[in-house]
């Protein structure tokens, strides 16, 4: 049995422009296609493509827009004079036909009522018979220019990210880490990073998603325990609730704490928890279904995946876990990035002049290693000179005292 090919699908940016045109809320499309929101927000910033009866829907239902879309401009470039101008009004008729009654204006005079059928008119004068001039048509009012808005800097949008998703983001790292100065930090550095890569970070769908990733990545990184500050241990919650809750969390793996947190924490769909774990669809079930047993193997309680939405989000409320202000954040990495990038030059200077020391005394010639020396057999060792006899030493006084027979020692004279 052959699978049928799956139907094409225009790309992600064409995806929101086809909804947008239509009027559409990702809410009420989600709903036509029977996904959630976060589901569609997914598909339209290309993290995640729909599989299966989804994407059959997806694709029939951008299909129809589609052809609405293009219904629609064909009817405007055929006939473009035949919607009517909002700003005309009727013109008043003659004969039997009235105009509409309007309502007096304050200034105004009371209208004239009409005369019954059968009695005398009354007298009217000449004046108020005759047709009042019509007003000349003056130039149609011009709407005023709104100005337009002023592009932020990237300082300015920085900051407005930061004081957005800074509050949330420590909380939610609070749940992972179970440390509150490790989780203000993961923070931290997850925006350091972020103003660092600002252009892809500004131009990235979901920003928040991008610092969020960096933050998880960083607050449960194993060399974290290498830290003294690891070492200390933070006062627990207060709320024994809260303490057991947080306990039964720190005991789960730290894979399946984080999408126990994406998933029931922070309410993200199902791909878009595997994609940003960088996991499967089906792994990332396995670890969700593994962490909830868990949780309500030692809290019964929290087996209702609502209840458990709601606990987290107690918890981590209940912390008072400040950020920083973004100034601050933003300074402290341009500082540390200034710090390492001397480093860096510093590194590679030093590197350089070794490497330059080295090449000058370096010798410019091969030189053959001295050859270790071997041991050479077959020669007798060398006797030591021993003590004298009687004998010999009487002759060595001997020939001491006497005279040495010979020629006299020639000295130089001058003549």
């Amino acid at each position: 049995m052959t699978r049928r090919p799956a139907p094409p699908l225009p790309p992600p940016k064409a995806r929101r422009h086809l909804r947008e045109t239509a009027a559409l809320t990702q809410t009420q499309l989600a709903s036509r296609v029977g996904v959630t929101p976060g589901t569609v927000r997914a598909w339209e910033s290309g993290r995640t493509t729909p599989r299966g009866r989804k994407r059959d829907a997806y694709a029939k239902l951008l299909k129809t827009l589609a052809d609405e879309e293009t219904a629609r401009r064909t009817t405007q470039t055929q006939h473009p004079e035949s919607a009517p101008e909002a700003d005309s009004a009727p013109k008043p008729t003659s004969g039997s036909e009235s105009a509409p009654a309007r309502k007096p204006l304050p200034h105004e005079p009371d209208p004239v009522p009409e005369s019954a059928p059968g009695s005398a008119p009354e007298s009217v004068p000449e004046s108020t018979l005759e047709p009042a001039p019509e007003p000349e048509p003056g130039p149609e009012p011009v709407p005023e220019a709104r100005p337009a808005p002023v592009p932020l800097t990237p300082a300015q949008a920085f900051d407005a990210l930061y004081e957005f998703g800074a509050p949330a983001l420590v909380r939610q790292t609070y749940l992972l880490t179970g440390r509150r100065e490790q989780a203000r930090e993961a923070v931290e550095r997850a925006f350091q990073a972020a103003w660092e890569h600002w252009p892809e970070v500004a131009r990235d769908r979901d920003p928040v998603g991008w610092v969020r990733a960096t933050a998880y990545e960083y607050a449960l990184s194993p060399w974290q325990r290498l830290r003294p500050r690891h070492r200390r241990p933070e006062p627990p919650p207060a709320d024994p609730g809260d303490r057991t809750l947080l306990n039964t969390l720190l005991r789960l793996p730290p894979r399946h704490r984080r999408t126990l947190v994406l998933y029931d924490g922070v309410g993200l769909d199902l791909p878009e928890t595997a994609a940003e774990t960088e996991a499967s669809t089906p792994t990332t079930a396995n670890r969700l279904l593994r962490a909830r047993e868990a949780v309500a193997g030692r809290l019964p309680a929290l087996a209702d995946p609502q209840m458990l939405h709601r606990r987290l989000a107690e918890l981590a409320s209940n912390e008072r876990l400040g950020a920083a202000r973004p100034h601050a954040v933003r300074g402290d990495g341009e500082r540390r990035a200034r710090f390492w990038t001397r480093a860096a030059i510093a590194f590679t200077a030093a590197l350089v002049g070794t490497t330059a020391l080295t090449v000058r005394t370096a010798p410019t010639h091969y030189e053959p290693p001295v050859s270790p020396g071997q041991a050479v057999r077959g020669v007798p060792p060398r006797a030591a000179q021993g003590s004298l006899s009687d004998e010999e030493l009487e002759l060595r006084h001997k020939l001491r005292d006497q005279l040495q027979h010979g020629p006299e020692r020639l000295s130089p004279r001058l003549e």
